[in-house]
């Protein structure tokens, strides 16, 4: 059933009740009674009224209430799972950025050592050029 039919539903009973009593009331006074039964009459039929329309709204808050809790519910599981994919998605980019840096440790680390050694060769080629013009 959707919103709009339980709307409309939900109108028409209103409706129904108010017409109701409405109609008892005007019921009441075209009738031929005596001014105490009548009043009487209008008495009960009012308590009536008001039981009913007690009972309408005693069980709309008891659905509004329910749905409430149940958007609360939903509401909490959904920021609970976000709060699971969120650390997940923390957790990932953290190993990826260690990953990273390991990485360009290692290639900063091979770059010096290649430096180094060239460096050295340099030097000994230098040395030994020097060496065979003396």
């Amino acid at each position: 059933m959707t919103n709009q039919t339980r709307g409309m539903g939900k109108g028409l009973l209103i409706g129904v009740l108010v017409g109701a009593a409405a109609g008892s009331a005007v019921a009441l006074l075209y009738a031929p009674k005596s001014g105490k039964r009548l009043r009487e009459d209008i008495k009960n039929k009012s308590q009536d009224l008001i039981d009913d329309s007690e009972s309408y709204y005693s069980n709309a808050k008891r659905k509004v209430s329910r749905f409430i809790d149940g958007v609360k519910k939903k509401s909490g599981s959904l920021i609970s799972d976000n709060h699971e994919k969120i650390d997940t998605i923390l957790e990932e980019s953290e190993m990826i950025l260690q990953d990273a840096k390991d990485k360009v440790e290692n290639h900063f680390h091979a770059g010096k050592t290649k430096l180094e050694k060239e460096t050295e060769h340099l030097k000994s080629a230098f040395k030994a050029d020097k060496h065979s013009q003396s």
